[in-house]
């Protein structure tokens, strides 16, 4: 008999002996599988029906999703009689050396994920501004956090560097204040600025009638006066978009008045 049939009988016969339990290893997984997909089915209505929130349904199904690893594994091991103590000493000293070398920053935003996961400094969906950029929150995973910027990128942040940075959250629909600034003369009645202002403010899409919007005197420079309109809206999702229209909006109805707003200095020097 050449090597090949050895090999060939040898996997015959290790079938021969280990059918059963082959046969109850596809069972058991099968069985995991369903339990599987009916909890991640129960996490889901409990996310439909506002019971948790979406932070804990991603962390759940993460839970439940290596749990089910495990099992599947130890059925293996168990119905296969496989010994598992070289292994595990294998994999121990190699644990031990990984963790020797990367322990301070691996363990450290382990510790800070736990942190913002139990802290919920934010919820997944939300936006917040970072670093003077928006970004939509997608992840609150062990080592990393994940976003998505307005570009569509996907930003991966650590999550113990997370912790150390300014985080403003628009949340998904707060009301939040925007603003517009603008300098004209003294010239200029301020009854007349500020009527034209809250004109303006009404013709802008999302801008809500409550809180209403308002114009406030906030600075006095040697050549002009800066008026500063006030608007509230829950549009976050869309936060960019909703500046670029005040910004337009104010600007037209500056200019069809004809308010000057360009430097006074400027004006003075021309």
């Amino acid at each position: 008999m050449n090597t090949t049939d050895s090999i060939i009988s040898s996997i015959v016969d290790w079938f021969y002996q280990n059918w059963l339990s082959l046969v109850l290893i596809i069972i058991s997984a099968a069985i995991i599988y369903v339990l599987y997909k009916i909890l991640i089915r129960y996490i889901d209505s409990l996310r439909e029906k506002e019971k948790i929130g979406q932070n804990a349904n991603f962390i759940w199904k993460r839970i439940i999703k290596w749990l089910s690893i495990f099992a599947i594994i130890g059925t293996l091991v168990s119905q296969l009689n496989i010994d598992l103590t070289y292994t595990i000493a294998i994999l121990a000293a190699a644990a031990g050396t990984i963790i020797g070398f990367a322990s301070i920053n691996t363990i450290g935003n382990a510790i800070a994920g736990i942190i913002i996961m139990t802290s919920r400094p934010f919820k997944i969906g939300d936006r917040l501004l970072i670093q003077n950029e928006f970004v939509d929150v997608v992840s609150v995973e062990l080592i990393y956090t994940r976003f998505k910027t307005l570009d569509n990128v996907l930003l991966s942040i650590p999550n113990q560097e997370l912790l150390k940075t300014g985080i403003l959250d628009y949340g998904k629909r707060n009301a939040v204040r925007r603003h517009c600034r603008i300098t004209v003369g003294y010239q200029e009645a301020r009854e007349d600025v500020e009527r034209i202002l809250l004109d303006a403010s009404v013709k802008i899409k999302g801008v809500l009638e409550n809180p209403k919007p308002y114009v406030w005197l906030t600075k006095l420079s040697d050549f002009g006066a800066e008026y500063t309109l006030y608007v509230f809206t829950n549009q976050v999702r869309s936060i960019d978009r909703f500046d670029a229209d005040l910004y337009l909006t104010v600007f037209d109805a500056c200019k069809k008045n004809e308010l000057d707003l360009r430097t006074p200095q400027l004006r003075k020097n021309l």
